[in-house]
């Protein structure tokens, strides 16, 4: 079947989903509008790729910088028809450890990051009829882990953002995915990863929170298979508005939210009694 060229815009494409989902869109000969930090992580690909790909230097917490990003891809490329929201790092550390700055990069970068590129974006798929966005989530942002709260607080939002964003701009022939990764071998936990300084009363809870992860962690997602993936969902034409990747999620994801719907019933009672009395049936 034949596929026409599709125009991407990708953030933090410089390691992990990022750079493997830039690949695939080239090989397949899509053009790619593709940011980072460092676009001299790039190098290679625009020397493989020409003028398929424009490499851009982009902080997406920059909001000017981000709209000019955008401007960019589109007089570059005329269109803009995918929009992948990935650039992003995980913030490990305790709620009562996370200094104010900590916090507020944090969802600077998860959140208001994804936001701008998104507001950016939205008037040129508008204009043209429809766009595909993406937003990396996480399994991350539909349930939490102890040690995570502030990037579980960032992916949450994003997933409330997107829920209705999609809402908003169904109308005009825009669709929102939002892709919950489970473990993969990315940079995530790693060198991009930001750590707090330890509270020694947490000593233990940290102990017990490392084995927990580790366990957790084990078998890891291979980045380079998502990119299958993610052009099955562009693709697609009625794509979805979340998915996972990898074969955990789903069992997490399960117990989470029939852990979640057993206790709303089980407190229907009281919650039933906070709405207050009921007025009384009018009588004939």
């Amino acid at each position: 079947m034949f596929m026409a060229t599709k125009t991407w815009f990708i953030t933090g494409t410089s390691r992990g989903f990022g750079r493997e989902w830039t690949t695939a869109a080239l090989d397949r000969g899509d053009k790619v509008a593709a940011t980072a930090r460092d676009v001299s992580s790039l190098d290679d690909l625009a020397a493989k790729y020409g003028d398929a790909l424009l490499p851009i230097q982009l902080d997406v917490t920059d909001r000017g910088a981000v709209f000019a990003a955008v401007r960019q891809a589109q007089e570059q490329f005329g269109r803009l028809d995918i929009v992948v929201n990935n650039a992003g790092y995980g913030q490990f550390g305790f709620v009562e450890e996370l200094t104010e700055q900590e916090a507020r990069e944090q969802i600077d970068t998860n959140l208001f990051g994804a936001l701008w590129v998104t507001q950016a974006a939205l008037p040129y798929l508008r204009e043209q009829g429809g766009g595909h966005i993406l937003q990396v989530s996480s399994i991350g942002g539909i349930t939490a882990f102890g040690g995570l709260g502030m990037y579980h607080a960032s992916k949450w939002a994003l997933e409330g953002l997107s829920q209705a964003l999609a809402q908003e701009v169904a109308a005009f022939g825009i669709k929102v995915t939002l892709i919950e990764p489970g473990g993969f071998s990315t940079d995530w936990g790693g060198a991009s990863a930001h750590h707090t300084t330890p509270l020694p009363a947490y000593d233990q809870v940290l102990e017990e929170r490392a084995r927990f992860r580790a366990a957790r962690v084990a078998v890891q997602g291979d980045p380079a298979a998502t990119a299958a993936a993610v052009l099955k969902i562009v693709d697609a034409e009625e794509p979805p508005l979340r998915v996972f990747f990898g074969e955990s999620p789903l069992g997490m994801a399960t117990a989470d939210y029939e852990s979640r719907l057993a206790t709303w019933r089980n407190w229907q009672p009281v919650s039933i009694e906070a709405q207050g009395a009921k007025d009384p049936a009018p009588t004939t």
